[in-house]
């Protein structure tokens, strides 16, 4: 069985809501490993086949296919996943400045906030991604309706007479 689909499967087959969140206690500990593990040799290339860089990382090779769901749009070159066997060798190259951001947009508090961040990136980085962020959910409205335009509540009047009278 390809890994990917096991990892797919094994999240498929939870029942219950506290097997739910057994399952991601647990995931999300040992996910935390994995990253602390890789954020510490601040090394962004990781190689290696499945099942040796589950070894090195002390988890299950389904547990290292979830993690690699997880990064894969924080790499250089996304990786093909759906056809991965255990067996297969991997080079993966992590760009920190997108991890960081998809660790906020995952609102992984867990992981943004590890204390090894400060060797990887400066303050002054966080805190541009962190703006970076914050402006991509904030929603701008640039339909402005002209002052004598229908209102767009649907009553007939102009919008300047109706809605907009107090503005």
């Amino acid at each position: 069985m390809k890994i990917y689909s096991a990892w797919k499967s094994c999240l498929e087959n939870i029942q219950t809501q506290e097997d739910y969140k057994s399952f991601w206690d647990n995931y999300l500990k040992e996910e935390q490993k994995i990253y602390e593990s890789i954020l510490e040799t601040k090394n962004p290339i990781v190689s290696g086949s499945i099942d040796e860089l589950s070894k090195t990382f002390n988890v299950e090779p389904i547990v290292f296919a979830g993690f690699l769901d997880g990064i894969n749009t924080s790499l250089k070159e996304e990786i093909d996943l759906e056809n991965l066997e255990d067996t297969d060798s991997i080079s993966i190259e992590i760009v920190y400045k997108k991890l960081f951001f998809n660790m906020l947009d995952a609102k992984a508090k867990w992981l943004y906030t590890l204390e090894i961040w400060n060797s990887i990136l400066t303050q002054e980085e966080q805190k541009e991604i962190k703006k970076e962020y914050k402006s991509s959910k904030t929603f701008v409205n640039t339909n402005k309706v002209g002052r004598n335009e229908p209102c767009p509540c649907g009553s007939g009047k102009k919008y300047k007479k109706c809605c907009g009278k107090n503005n």
